[in-house]
């Protein structure tokens, strides 16, 4: 039988393949982006609670009522922003699904959507699969600035979504106030929407604010935006997140989303609706992974590798070029499998493959282990 694949060039994705090279290896793995720690035993405790009181079968399609209410709690007090938790917030099967969701539910073939790359892998396929139109803005090294009035001269009468990401993976960038007025400026209007990733939204650092969509009125008529508990509370495999946006798209989400996933396991809802009504553990987070961020810039001195700076998320880059002639994935290859520690190149992140000699490390590992890759690195 002959199939026409929907998505021809998508092969298995550079974190598999450099986590799997570095067990075989050995190595360090700074690629994937997780943590190398458990997730608090509080929230372990609330979710086996459930678990045992026997919270195991279908909830609602949208998430467990009483954790739509926390979350429109959390809304409150950090964005300033009244949602309906009935409503306006969905509990989503981890934030890849909640973004693929949203693409799904409003992309039609031929519709275009901008995308600002470096971006994460997830969201061009998620286009193609519904025959959408993925149009990339490259960003260069090393300040990686948006110029949104090039971006403004992509929009076309076709253009229906734009896609931002804030703290940005893979670069380690948080978008300020005025990117956001200037998304508000350009968007305003007009048929556009804006699908906001906000995972790393408790990941910035240096005493700033995230700059989330929630807190610009007319932002928020026309986006969506979604979350992931996985990336708050140490627990990626959960895969569990959440999605808030205005009724009227939301209604359109809840359609797809009931026919995807329908609903998302009922105890660990629970347990994380309990654990959230204890807001100073993710309120710490800025602190906890800042010092993480700044113990390994001191591991990594002396390193030839030259560091960028991480304004948000748990990842930062670092440029070889002045090193190595190497494409990155090689060079990333070579790190795995000749200096011990596996990092991803940049270049994947781009839909042309731009490659500018960067590699991306993760910082959310334990001290003994990211200074046992700075001793490492150091070799290069």
């Amino acid at each position: 039988m002959k199939i026409h694949s929907k998505l021809p060039n998508v092969g298995t994705t550079i974190f598999t393949v450099m986590s799997a090279l570095a067990n075989e290896h050995n190595a360090i793995n700074l690629s994937q982006g997780f943590p190398n720690w458990d997730c608090p035993q509080r929230l372990k405790d609330l979710v086996n609670h459930y678990l045992q009181k026997g919270m195991n079968q279908y909830c609602p399609m949208a998430g467990v009522g009483v954790l739509r209410e926390e979350l429109a709690v959390k809304v409150k007090n950090l964005y300033d922003l009244e949602v309906d938790p009935g409503n306006e917030v969905t509990v989503v099967a981890g934030a890849t699904q909640g973004i693929f969701t949203a693409i799904t539910a409003f992309i039609r073939k031929g519709d275009e959507v901008i995308l600002i790359e470096p971006a994460y892998d997830c969201y061009a396929p998620g286009i193609e699969v519904v025959e959408g139109v993925p149009v990339a803005y490259e960003l260069s090294a090393p300040d990686y600035q948006i110029n949104w009035d090039e971006i403004q001269e992509l929009i076309t009468p076709k253009t229906r979504m734009i896609i931002i990401n804030t703290p940005q993976n893979p670069i380690g960038k948080t978008l300020k106030e005025e990117d956001l007025q200037a998304l508000d400026r350009i968007t305003r209007d007009t048929e556009i929407l804006v699908l906001s990733d906000e995972v790393y939204e408790h990941l910035v650092y240096d005493g700033k604010d995230h700059q989330s969509i929630l807190r610009y009125p007319e932002l928020f008529k026309r986006g969506i935006a979604v979350y992931s508990f996985g990336k708050t509370f140490h627990n990626t495999g959960w895969k569990v997140g959440y999605c808030v946006a205005p009724e009227y798209l939301m209604k359109e989400f809840r359609k797809v989303h009931q026919f995807n996933v329908f609903t998302v396991n009922s105890f660990v809802q629970y347990g994380i609706a309990d654990f959230l009504k204890e807001p100073e553990f993710y309120l710490s987070l800025p602190n906890f992974y800042q010092q993480k961020r700044d113990f390994f810039g001191e591991a990594m001195k002396g390193s030839r590798l030259k560091p960028l700076d991480s304004e948000g998320t748990y990842f930062q880059l670092f440029e070889y070029g002045h090193i190595s002639d190497m494409p990155d994935t090689e060079f990333a290859k070579w790190m795995t499998t000749e200096i011990g520690v596996a990092a991803i190149p940049v270049s994947v992140f781009y839909t042309s493959r731009k490659d500018e000699k960067m590699i991306r490390l993760c910082f959310a590992k334990t001290e003994d282990l990211l200074e046992e890759a700075g001793k490492l690195l150091r070799n290069i």
